[in-house]
């Protein structure tokens, strides 16, 4: 059975003005298209519809201070999943997607299953669980989704899929409204109870709030959120990201080391995160951390602190409408992963990300910025592009790392929502 998260849909592009330049649809005419595979599948006749969309997210500041209880700024992006759903009088999910084999999920049982693990099916299962806690009662129901949330290519497809399943089900089921708060959390749930991957709340919450948002999970059961007006096209820059073309399972170890020796500088202090270490703490237990975790345990904990202010200070730059002060604040961070928190190569002869970063400066010449986006190593990297050079910097990307592999972004006002159509 395959996966909706196991794979992706290209996403799509845009021109230097950001308006859709690409042959994908727009996501009137996407939802139009579903409606019609809707009636194919399942019928429409005499149904109520119900339509969902579910934006997948960019991490715009703030790398690996997430599982840190530290502060991110994230956004919510133009590349989403849409669907149409409708009741079905079943005790069944039905659920087809574009390019994918169907699936269905008997509500009968909602336990975790292991043969659910990493599967679209146990996302299902753990929505559907998870709802029922805020007291509906689970009813079958029939959907088609169409994604251009590019699945492994860092915009978290996943965070995606548990939202709109989430949100139809809010809608389909009976019950109290569900805050963006609580929906991310029941995403988060799903993913690491049903489906098996452990993950942080950060992507859930940018779906489900949407816009650019300043968060800080130093409680993560009650992050702070603080929405931040800020237009980047209007500011003169596109976002643009760039799959490296790398299979993460290649860096796995790399990828788990990160957190791995900053939960232990946290534990040598006696807590769980370093949010909970003030930094002269820190500094003043140096000596002893790099005796008894090494040398690169303790950059990673350094760079824990440069990039908590680098984020404020970002934050800070985006509400006052600073887009230079951003920038250069950008190269700082970018800085920082590659040197101290060390995740961008691994110092052997095969290093993606570092090529890739190396490639968009010698494009970028001094304009805009770029960075690691998201766990580093491979993946993709993201670049805050100047509009005029948005069309060079896009060809000559795709022309070192393959056509399609540079998208251009817009920012998605609206986080996971349905509504009946």
């Amino acid at each position: 059975m395959a996966s909706l998260v196991n794979h992706g849909h290209p996403p799509r592009t845009a021109g230097r003005e950001g308006k859709d330049v690409s042959t994908d649809k727009t996501l009137a005419s996407r939802i139009e298209a579903v409606v019609t595979l809707f009636d194919q599948e399942f019928g429409t006749a005499g149904r109520r519809l119900l339509q969902v969309v579910s934006p997948g997210r960019t991490e715009v500041a703030g790398n690996h201070t997430d599982h840190e209880g530290g502060h991110v700024i994230a956004a919510a992006l133009d590349a989403s999943f849409v669907g149409v759903a409708a009741a079905n009088g079943t005790n069944e999910v039905h659920l087809v997607s574009v390019g994918f084999d169907p699936i269905t999920v008997s509500l009968e049982a909602l336990d975790p299953r292991a043969d659910e693990r990493v599967t679209t099916a146990g996302l299902v299962r753990g929505m559907a669980s998870l709802m029922a806690g805020t007291g509906r009662t689970p009813a079958g129901f029939d959907l088609v989704l169409q994604s251009n949330v590019p699945s492994g290519g860092g915009l978290s497809s996943s965070a995606a899929l548990e939202l709109a399943l989430g949100r139809a089900m809010e809608a389909l089921w009976e019950g109290p409204a569900v805050s963006a708060a609580s929906m991310a959390r029941m995403g988060q749930l799903a993913e690491q109870k049903w489906f098996g991957k452990p993950c942080g709340l950060m992507d859930q919450m940018a779906v489900a709030q949407g816009a650019v948002c300043f968060m800080d999970f130093f409680d993560e059961g009650n992050p702070k959120i603080q929405r931040i007006d800020f237009d980047f096209a209007q500011a003169g820059y596109a976002i643009c990201l760039t799959d490296v073309g790398c299979d993460h399972s290649v860096f796995t170890d790399e990828y788990a080391a990160v957190p791995a020796e900053m939960h232990a500088v946290a534990a040598e202090l006696g807590v769980d995160r370093l949010a909970e270490v003030p930094q002269e703490s820190f500094e003043a237990a140096v000596a002893t951390l790099r005796k008894s975790l090494g040398d690169r345990a303790v950059t990673r904990g350094i760079h824990y602190y440069l990039e908590e202010q680098l984020v404020d200070q970002r934050r800070d730059a985006l509400v006052a409408g600073e887009v230079d002060g951003f920038l250069e604040l950008t190269r700082r961070s970018g800085a920082s992963s590659a040197m101290y928190l060390q995740n961008v190569g691994t110092g052997g002869s095969y290093q993606p990300a570092m090529v890739a970063l190396g490639l968009a400066e010698l494009v970028l010449d001094g304009r805009g910025a770029v960075r690691i986006h998201g766990g580093g190593f491979g993946g993709t990297i993201q670049a805050f592009v100047p509009l005029a050079a948005t069309d060079e910097y896009c060809a000559r990307m795709d022309g070192w790392f393959g056509t399609g592999s540079t998208h251009v972004y817009n920012v998605a006002e609206k986080g996971a929502y349905a509504q009946w159509m």
